[in-house]
């Protein structure tokens, strides 16, 4: 019955998909904004079901391994209502740590740039998933095993949260009040996806925002009286987009980097582990990096 229940979320979600993807899509025509490119909407169904087969393939290996540590859980619970409030809020949590990692870390970035590569911001980006996020994604839920949570439970809430994760990707719904205060909104997420400077590697939450207004990666979407209008996609726009270089490009370029025979030991880890962006010779930069030199361009008419 448990094994169930994701494969129930599906058929409730689908339909779902299906509907506002339509709606989408007839607002877009309607108000005569390009929000879909049908080719960038085939890639991203594309990476969805690679993903979904890296999901499925190793499903039974890291269900074994979560398995085990439950059966080393240190706590339990008597109480149902408490048991799945607090698992949603601490998976939460935990998937915060993942995504900021996946954005810091450049080895786990060349698996999450994937889900970065459109330039588009509609309900099918949702889709386009990290294709090889689901071969480790699994070692940050361990903590939630040893506290006493099932390995189903885990992946059922994390399933619950994604189809929330695939809703905020939209252009056509504004700020929502008060739950900006809470949830991650569309809001959030379009500065999320978004590659202007102050907008880089911000917003990482699924489901609940406070974690990053907690730990320091929060942005508001700002107005463009404010701020530049949005760009959607990376830094630096991919040329090629066949089907093997949307999976595999970022991996190409870092063995580029570390198989350089002009830089020592230290730089080559620093390319595989370092933030995306980093170089030993300044010529190429961070997000930080990015930020700082935007920060110090002269206002306009300033000298």
């Amino acid at each position: 019955m448990e094994a169930l229940r994701e494969y129930f979320l599906i058929l409730l979600s689908t339909p779902v998909y299906i509907v506002i993807i339509g709606l989408e899509i007839l607002l877009s025509n309607y108000s005569h904004k390009k929000v879909y490119d049908w080719k960038d909407s085939a890639r991203n169904i594309y990476l969805m079901l690679l993903n979904s087969g890296v999901d499925l393939l190793f499903r039974t290996i890291y269900l074994l391994v979560l398995d085990f540590f439950y059966d080393h859980h240190l706590v339990s619970f008597g109480n149902v209502v408490v048991y799945w409030f607090l698992l949603l809020l601490l998976e939460d949590f935990l998937y915060y740590w993942l995504h900021r990692f996946d954005h810091e870390i450049r080895f786990f970035w060349a698996v999450h740039v994937t889900h970065h590569s459109s330039d588009q911001m509609n309900l099918t980006v949702g889709f386009r998933s990290s294709v090889f996020q689901p071969l480790y994604r699994f070692i940050y839920f361990i903590p939630l095993t040893l506290l006493g949570f099932k390995p189903l439970d885990i992946l059922f809430i994390y399933s619950a949260t994604q189809i929330w994760g695939i809703l905020v990707h939209t252009e056509f719904v504004k700020k929502l009040g008060w739950l900006e205060y809470v949830l991650v909104t569309p809001s959030h997420h379009r500065v999320h996806h978004a590659s202007n400077p102050k907008y880089l590697d911000k917003n990482m939450g699924m489901f609940l925002i406070i974690w990053d207004k907690m730990f320091g990666t929060f942005q508001q979407e700002l107005p463009e009286d404010r701020y530049q209008p949005i760009r959607y996609g990376l830094t630096h726009p991919l040329t090629d987009k066949t089907p093997a270089n949307l999976v595999f490009h970022e991996w190409r370029a870092i063995w580029q980097d570390i198989k350089r025979t002009d830089i020592t030991w230290k730089h080559k880890i620093a390319y595989l582990f370092g933030p995306p962006g980093w170089s030993h010779d300044g010529s190429r930069h961070t997000s930080e990096e990015l930020r700082e030199k935007e920060n110090t361009k002269p206002l306009p008419g300033k000298a």
